[in-house]
């Protein structure tokens, strides 16, 4: 040991009045003392000193260290047990007393040397142990599950489960579906004496036809479902489908058979929904596929009816249209801002049904509302098809054709 280790011991021991246990004795000093753990820097000051801390009522951690025992750890597994958690990695975290906390700091402030946080050692004591019992990892940066160690009076331990992200696709090949769960408005979903006590609207969605299987075989809390936009109840979503990040909250099973799990579902669903590309992935997805850019589109079919016959010749027009300035549509109103957006159609081609009737195949930038677009939404979308047509138009019947990759 060097001088100043030594200097840095003895003035340790002095603040203490030499209560100090040989966990923390070798952790407020491991910037300056080279040793295996904290435990092997202690021996090493206690031999230079002739000092002795094996019994030592500490005054900054108060022996907490001491409560790491068989107790903690049978606790620790009897709750992995009894949940049937399934896990490869995980990380600790440690709740102490303030008064704890509040030493810890003093002591290290009058030291003025680097030192570890007392809740660090904790936590790496008992992430070791259970690294070594165990065929599971300690992971900083992703981790399965958290073991929470209350250590403030009675130990008591808590697992935070951490979420499965699955990312896919979606087609939805029958009308009158919504894309999620849609609450009953009377009891927000608990259930009342409206839609048969369902809490809800709608006897299924994209959302549960895919998520009830999911959690039912990862023992799951809770389903939420991300999607990059979403299509009207009434809209198809046809093509390659609408890219999707599938949420499970508290799953209980991890390693599960995506594949398989696929086909299941899709036997379940044939002519109703179609998932496709299942995959597991990383939490940064769910926001990743909701981001819009000028890059992003979306391609739309829709019908459209006039309320009297239009002129042909002006269907060349529409493929004109481009900058479109879009205010909030009256039909969303009560759930989006009033404000006006401006978004673009990047292409556009129409195909004539009758004199009443024609069809147009329509590449947009996302958030371009394609109803109001048709309508005019009494005047809220310029320009409109119906304001270049000059006739009075709607859309009949939407279907969504192709969605970008993000």
């Amino acid at each position: 040991m060097d001088q100043l280790a030594i200097l840095k011991a003895k003035e340790l021991l002095e603040l203490t009045e030499g209560n100090i246990c040989n966990h923390c004795l070798g952790r407020k000093l491991s910037s300056l003392v080279k040793g295996e753990d904290n435990l092997d820097r202690a021996e090493k000051i206690s031999e230079e000193l002739n000092i002795n801390q094996d019994d030592a009522d500490c005054v900054i951690c108060g022996n907490i260290f001491d409560r790491i025992d068989d107790e903690l750890f049978g606790k620790i597994y009897n709750k992995i047990e009894h949940l049937g958690v399934e896990f490869d990695t995980f990380l600790v975290g440690t709740s102490l007393d303030k008064a704890i906390k509040q030493k810890d700091d003093e002591i290290s402030d009058s030291l003025d040397v680097v030192v570890e946080p007392i809740k660090k050692e904790l936590n790496r004591i008992i992430g070791s142990e259970i690294e070594n019992n165990s065929n599971k990892e300690v992971s900083f940066e992703k981790q399965d599950i958290v073991i929470n160690v209350d250590i403030r009076k009675k130990t008591k331990v808590r697992l935070q489960i951490n979420p499965l992200f699955i990312e896919g696709k979606y087609n939805k090949y029958l009308r009158g579906i919504p894309q999620t769960k849609w609450p009953c408005t009377k009891c927000k979903g608990r259930g009342c004496d409206e839609w048969n006590g369902t809490g809800k609207q709608y006897p299924e969605s994209v959302e549960e036809l895919l998520s009830e299987r999911i959690l039912e075989v990862t023992r799951g809390y809770e389903a939420k479902f991300h999607g990059a936009g979403r299509e009207d109840i009434d809209v198809l979503m046809l093509g390659s489908g609408r890219p999707f990040v599938l949420e499970i909250k508290e799953p209980k099973i991890r390693k599960i058979n995506l594949k398989e799990l696929e086909e299941e579902i899709n036997k379940s669903t044939e002519g109703k929904t179609a998932y496709h590309g299942l995959k597991f992935v990383e939490r940064n997805r769910k926001a990743e596929i909701k981001v819009s850019s000028p890059d992003t589109y979306k391609v739309y079919k829709a019908l459209v009816k006039c309320e009297e016959p239009y002129d042909k010749s002006k269907l060349k027009d529409l493929e004109k249209l481009d900058e479109i300035n879009q205010q909030t549509p009256i039909r969303v109103l009560r759930r989006r801002a009033d404000k006006v957006r401006i978004k673009h159609v990047k292409e556009l081609k129409s195909e004539v049904i009758d004199d009443y009737t024609f069809e147009i195949t329509i590449k947009t930038e996302g958030g371009l509302y394609i109803k109001e677009l048709i309508s005019g939404d009494e005047g809220r979308s310029k320009p409109n098809v119906s304001e270049v047509l000059g006739v009075n138009a709607v859309c009949a019947q939407l279907d969504v054709v192709e969605v970008s990759e993000k």
